[in-house]
């Protein structure tokens, strides 16, 4: 279990970007959902140990994280969203380096530990090969290859699926999800669909704060029979903004279709929808900026 408790950051530029932050974060997949500019990624570096709060505390299985960053390093695998390698270094030969900067000192247990790893994320084909070669979702799976070095109980992914193709996506969210049966994984993307097939337990963050945290299928519960759509003329859609809670638009086949958010029809040509979690977080985004406003 990761506990998290009144973190907040301000940084020197006066950006406030996390605003007195409160999570329990279970094992198993936890969705981190929100815009880019959030927070999310001041909040894994802060979890990842890369960055001071100003104040708060955060736990892992009972480690002070803040007060003992050498035993949190030595218990967490952390992907950023930018990962950077040596494009003409083997996965093979980078990997082993990685293992050795993470204290597997014996020559036999590393190559064991370097062949079981590159194994479980599908890569022992290509271990000759050159990173630079590598494929944006070989380069991901390696990424988690080194993260899961020292058998973490904490593992934080930052937006891991942004760039990849549709088959590479899935290979890596499997991977995630495998990995997520016996560790705390911690999924942070603005990719709502990410969240809505892995995660048994969620949160969105919108300006810094913890918008909503729950499971995906009981924040999307919340809005059955509250949610309706629309087709509508391009000239149509400023003037139902302005009158309707509306939560998305989106363009089919060139046409403006709007969700709308209501506890009973809003009017004419307006049909129910079943909710989903894009519902979900685009209502809580409305809300958040909502509050920004006032507070301004």
């Amino acid at each position: 279990m990761l506990q998290i408790r009144g973190l907040s950051k301000t940084y020197a530029n006066g950006v406030h970007a996390l605003k007195d932050i409160d999570l329990d974060i279970p094992r198993g997949m936890f969705g981190l959902l929100g815009p880019n500019g959030a927070g999310k990624s001041s909040l894994m570096r802060t979890i990842a140990t890369l960055q001071e709060p100003d104040a708060g505390s955060i736990t892992l299985d009972g480690l002070d994280v803040l007060a003992d960053k050498t035993g949190a390093r030595q218990r967490l695998g952390y992907l950023p969203q930018e990962f950077g390698v040596y494009p003409k270094v083997s996965a093979e030969a980078m990997l082993d380096h990685f293992a050795v900067l993470k204290g597997v000192t014996a020559r036999g247990e590393r190559k064991a530990l370097v062949e079981a790893l590159l194994q479980q994320v599908n890569l022992w084909q290509v271990r000759k090969r050159k990173l630079g070669g590598f494929s944006g979702g070989m380069r991901q799976r390696f990424g988690i290859a080194q993260a899961l070095i020292g058998q973490p109980s904490l593992i934080i992914v930052d937006e891991p699926t942004a760039g990849l193709d549709p088959a590479e996506r899935n290979r890596f969210l499997n991977l995630l999800a495998e990995i997520g049966e016996n560790t705390v994984v911690i999924l942070s993307t603005h990719i709502v669909e990410d969240v809505t097939d892995l995660c048994p337990r969620m949160a969105i963050i919108a300006g810094g704060q913890v918008r909503l945290a729950d499971e995906p299928r009981k924040a999307i519960a919340s809005l059955d029979g509250r949610v309706w759509k629309k087709t509508l003329d391009k000239g149509e859609l400023a003037a139902h903004e302005a009158q309707f809670n509306v939560l998305s638009t989106r363009l089919v086949a060139g046409a403006p279709v709007i969700h709308v958010l209501s506890d009973a029809a809003p009017g004419e040509g307006f049909i129910a929808a079943p909710a989903d979690l894009e519902d979900v977080y685009f209502g809580e985004l409305r809300r958040a900026a909502v509050t920004a406003r006032a507070e301004a």
